[in-house]
């Protein structure tokens, strides 16, 4: 099968199991508003980078429940499906654009219920906005490759969190350091060196997610 189409047709096949299990995506809303909800009744008032920072721990969390199931969630009848049907590249292709995909809406729906309950303190909502989209890739693309390591692993929900946490430590502060510069009325200094650094890291996990991943297809 030709790799575009194949890619289509996983895709395809990665919204209608979401769309039969609405109960999930739900879920992940309904915990996305509780934690919400739980940060503005336990501060009486936020500063502004305070704001920032929670802003990205509860979109890691979030992150966490949407895209590990990725691979976590697939039985080995399914895997000896793909595998007739499918190449290795194909299949990691797919998994990486629907999770990016899932994870801009959740960010897009986390933004605006975090804004309008806690308020929202951002001077460049446009740059900040720009921020939340590398950071949806950035979290799509290292829990993709970490729910895809951890599936081959015995104890896969505990292997995913310790895999991770070297990862997306840097991918947190970046994110973190980089948003600040939404909270100022004119930019100090444009973090050039902060975004590159960031999509170079994004870059190498794309890297070994297409290197590894067709060695994880043998196992």
């Amino acid at each position: 099968m030709d790799f575009f189409k194949s890619v289509w047709y996983l895709i395809k096949k990665d919204l209608l199991i979401e769309w039969r299990q609405r109960y999930a995506f739900n879920g992940i809303i309904l915990y996305l508003a509780s934690v919400v909800f739980l940060i503005y009744i336990s501060f009486i008032e936020l500063n502004p980078e305070m704001w920032l920072t929670l802003f990205w721990i509860v979109m890691l969390f979030t992150s966490v429940n949407a895209v590990a199931k990725s691979f976590l969630q697939e039985g080995r009848a399914r895997w000896l499906y793909y595998y007739s049907i499918a190449s290795p590249y194909s299949i990691i292709a797919a998994k990486m654009i629907y999770n990016l995909s899932l994870m801009l809406v959740l960010c897009i729906i986390g933004l605006l219920i975090y804004s309008l309950v806690l308020g929202n303190p951002l001077i460049h909502p446009y740059y900040f906005l720009l921020v939340v989209i590398v950071g949806s890739f950035s979290f799509s693309l290292t829990f993709t490759l970490m729910s895809a390591l951890a599936s081959k692993a015995g104890n896969s929900a505990m292997i995913m969190p310790i895999l991770s946490f070297p990862i997306i430590v840097p991918v947190l502060l970046l994110l973190v350091k980089l948003s600040r510069e939404a909270l100022y009325g004119g930019f100090l200094e444009w973090p050039i060196k902060d975004f590159f650094l960031l999509i170079s890291l994004d870059s190498v996990m794309l890297v070994m997610a297409m290197l590894l991943f067709p060695y994880l297809w043998k196992d």
